[in-house]
């Protein structure tokens, strides 16, 4: 069509049904080099580099899109495997679009394979500061052994050893955080195929008051996905009360285990 882009959401290795999805407009599927890409015409008004450049710059319209692609891929992967390609992925012409898949056919059939009966999980780790202070002296010699100091001197010399307790105690809290976010992750590990450690993003960020002490997705097994979730459900209860805060989302779309290599 002259005028109109092909927006593509995803590819798979099989045919999706697209009559299950109708709550989406415009869907479209056609096979190219063996591959099945799940795609809608846009129009160049939206979609041209020009006017994606303005448009994502509009909040509301950046959001709504960008929610709809998400959609339209996790619904997909719900029957079939995929391979997601990022929101706004625009082709010019079915001529651009088969003649990226024959380039990358190789590499695409390995993406396939490596994510075929998996799920991608997004675990995330909160640490609350001024709950997890709290525990320090049962957890370090150190800050225990300063304590009873401080309360065999006199009040001058117990007025500089608190100074010093306090700055051991946070320390110690970064210390202890890194330690506990690091056996978390190891028990997602037992449960997953392959892992990747995200950036931890600031509280202007986040939104939470509380410190973000582990981002990480992994790779699971269909079928191990119950222990996967089990395991975030028993973290949840059982370290709450130290402060720490373990949210487990999924499945997700498996961006961050596609790579496509020439």
């Amino acid at each position: 069509m002259k005028n109109n882009l092909i927006y593509i959401y995803c590819l798979s290795d099989s045919s999706p049904e697209l009559s299950r999805y109708a709550e989406f407009d415009g869907l479209k599927c056609d096979c190219f080099g063996g591959f099945f890409v799940i795609y809608k015409i846009v129009s160049e008004k939206d979609f041209s580099e020009e006017s994606l450049k303005k448009n994502i710059s509009d909040i509301a319209w950046l959001e709504s899109n960008a929610r709809e692609h998400i959609g339209v891929i996790s619904r997909i992967m719900e029957h079939n495997t995929v391979i997601p390609f990022q929101f706004g992925t625009i082709y010019k012409s079915e001529e651009g679009l088969s003649n990226f898949i024959e380039k990358y056919s190789s590499s695409l059939t390995e993406n396939i394979n490596k994510v075929g009966g998996h799920e991608e999980w997004s675990v995330k780790i909160f640490c609350d500061r001024n709950v997890f202070k709290h525990q320090i002296e049962g957890l370090s010699k150190e800050v225990s052994a300063l304590e009873i100091e401080i309360r065999r001197s006199s009040p001058g010399k117990a007025y500089l050893l608190e100074r010093k307790k306090s700055e051991l105690i946070e320390t110690d809290i970064d210390r202890f955080t890194y330690i506990y976010s690091q056996n978390y992750y190891n028990l997602f590990l037992k449960h997953s195929e392959l892992t990747q450690i995200n950036n931890l993003l600031p509280k202007d960020q986040t939104g939470r008051k509380d410190d973000f002490i582990l981002n990480a997705a992994f790779l699971v097994k269909k079928n191990s996905v119950f222990n996967f979730i089990q395991t975030a459900d028993l973290l949840r209860k059982e370290k709450k009360l130290l402060g720490f805060d373990v949210i487990a989302t999924g499945p997700w779309p498996p961006f961050s285990f596609i790579s496509i290599k020439a």
